[in-house]
Formats: C-alpha cells, structure tokens, sequence
C-alpha cells in the first residue's frame, strides 16, 4: 500500500490529504434541510448531510489528490448511521481511487488490538464467509501501550498489504505535556520514533516501511528531526492551515526527493466556502471552494518542496 500512495503523489504531484472531518455545524444550511426533509431531525438525518457533504467534497477534488483522511469520531458521534456514513465515505473515496486514511488513533492490546486492526484494515469471520468491515488502506493508532498495541496492526498488515502511522509528535498544543518529557535524557518521541524503526524492519518497500509516523506541522524543528531520526517511515503531517503552520514550515519534512511525507489539511480545505478568499463560491458551491483551496495548496507546497 506504501507504494500505491507513493505512486499517487507522484501521478498528482501533490503531496496532500484532504482530512474528511464533517462537524455538522460544517454542513451548508441547504444541505441539512435536504437530510431532515428526509429523515427528520434525528441521527439518520445528520448522518445523511454529512455523508452528502463529504461525496460532493470528494467528487470536487479527488482528480487532484492522493489521498483522504475520515476522522471516526466524527462520524461516531452520530452512533451507528454516523458510522455508515463512515463506511460510506470510505468506499466512495476508493471507488475514486483515492488512498483511504483511517484517523482512528486505536491502541489496545490483545484480542482488543487485533478486533482494531481487523475492523478497520484486515477482515473479520462470519460462519464460513469473511468480510471487510471498513477496509481502510491506512490507520493511525496510539503506540501508549507498545509493542502489544502494535504488533496485531503489524500482522494485518502484512497479510493485507496494509499500512499504519503511528502517532510520534502530534500537532496539538498540549503534546508536550507528555511528549516531551525526557527520558534517559531524551524526549519521549524520540523513543516512539525508534521503535517506529524497529516496528517497520522487513515491511514495505525497501525503501518507505508500511510503519509510518504522524509528526504535526507545528513543530518544525522537531520535524526535521524526526525526518533524519526515521529515514525510512513516511510521515503524515497534520497541523497545517487551520494549525496555524504553514508551507515554510514543512520543507524538512520531506526527502531530498520530494518524497517522505504527506501533508494533511482538514477545515481548511472542507470548510473554504466559509473562508473571505473563496467567499464568491458561496455555501451552495461548497465543492467549487474546497476545490479551490486543494489547488491553492498545491501551488503552495510546490513553493518548498
């Protein structure tokens, strides 16, 4: 799968993840009304405008992309139609070729680790059929409880020709409270980060691991640390726009090649028709404004990398 989403960003020339995080407060006023005309104004309906929100946002900028990102919890948070919106998204995103993230941040250990990484990458046993319950390509999970937390996303993935990011440095200002904290003299993400190395020995493709790492923009010295401290993972890299970081802040997050990471922008690219820059799209055009930051990035990151 690594190299399916290498090949992808080379093919678009965009090094971009568009992150499918629909609150409904995102969801145009036109939209909502159209799902409650439907199924009133329960969790059905909110599941039916977010998932409508997010086709027209895919059919806007999957041409110009590699890749999506869906964040569970805000699907979760409509209970289980949230969560067919949820799968919806997910199958719509690879009908259109697009490299399916799946931000689900999961960390257990055990046959609960493994009922994760089944239900999100690898497939589940029914009688004698077996299924593919989300079937995401890619997953991010919390390395907090170690190698027993990780090692039943490592066995699916090899199996499944998956991949996972495992969070090293996440963008968010209160990350250093614990990953910060020294170690044996060094901060706990450098620790995370070599065992990222070790988790990816013998997987991928010789020369990305399916191991990768989340390193957030905001942090850019520690960013070009992390690149050099895990040559061979590949980092997704949230943080920028709505974070507040910017272009200038991820040129070391990349190879000399261009290659080596994949920058994530979420509000900034689903919610733009609320942004004064795109604001003559208006909310009926949602699609057209989304698709008119993703092009704006672009050429932004093209300015660094």
């Amino acid at each position: 799968m690594i190299n399916r989403l290498i090949e992808k960003i080379q093919k678009t020339g965009a090094p971009i993840c568009v992150g499918l995080d629909p609150m409904l407060s995102y969801v145009p006023d036109f939209l909502q009304k159209k799902a409650f005309d439907m199924h009133g104004e329960t969790l059905e309906g909110a599941a039916e405008a977010i998932w409508q929100f997010n086709k027209t946002i895919i059919d806007s900028v999957y041409d110009l992309i590699p890749a999506v990102k869906p964040q569970v919890a805000m699907y979760e948070q409509f209970g289980p139609a949230g969560l067919v919106a949820y799968r919806r998204t997910v199958s719509y995103s690879k009908e259109k070729g697009l490299v399916v993230i799946g931000d689900v941040k999961r960390g257990d250990i055990g046959s609960t680790s493994a009922a994760y990484a089944d239900a999100h990458l690898g497939k589940v046993k029914v009688g004698s059929r077996t299924y593919s319950a989300f079937d995401e390509d890619f997953a991010t999970v919390n390395p907090y409880l170690g190698t027993d937390g990780i090692e039943p996303f490592l066995k699916v993935c090899r199996e499944e020709n998956k991949g996972i990011f495992v969070l090293v440095k996440t963008s968010n200002p209160s990350s250093g409270e614990f990953q910060d904290r020294l170690i044996d003299g060094k901060p706990l993400y450098e620790h995370v980060a070599q065992k990222v190395n070790e988790w990816g020995e013998g997987t991928g493709n010789g020369l990305y691991t399916a191991v990768g790492a989340v390193v957030g923009a905001t942090y850019p010295e520690v960013g070009r640390k992390m690149r050099a401290a895990m040559p061979n993972a590949f980092l997704l890299v949230p943080g920028y726009g709505a974070q507040g970081a910017t272009a200038g802040d991820l040129k070391d997050y990349f190879d000399r090649d261009g290659l080596g990471a994949i920058i994530n922008s979420s509000r900034g690219i689903i919610c733009a028709y609320r942004k004064d820059e795109y604001a003559k799209y208006g909310a009926a055009n949602f699609g057209e404004a989304s698709r008119a930051a993703t092009l704006d990035m672009i050429a932004d990151l093209k300015k660094v990398i």
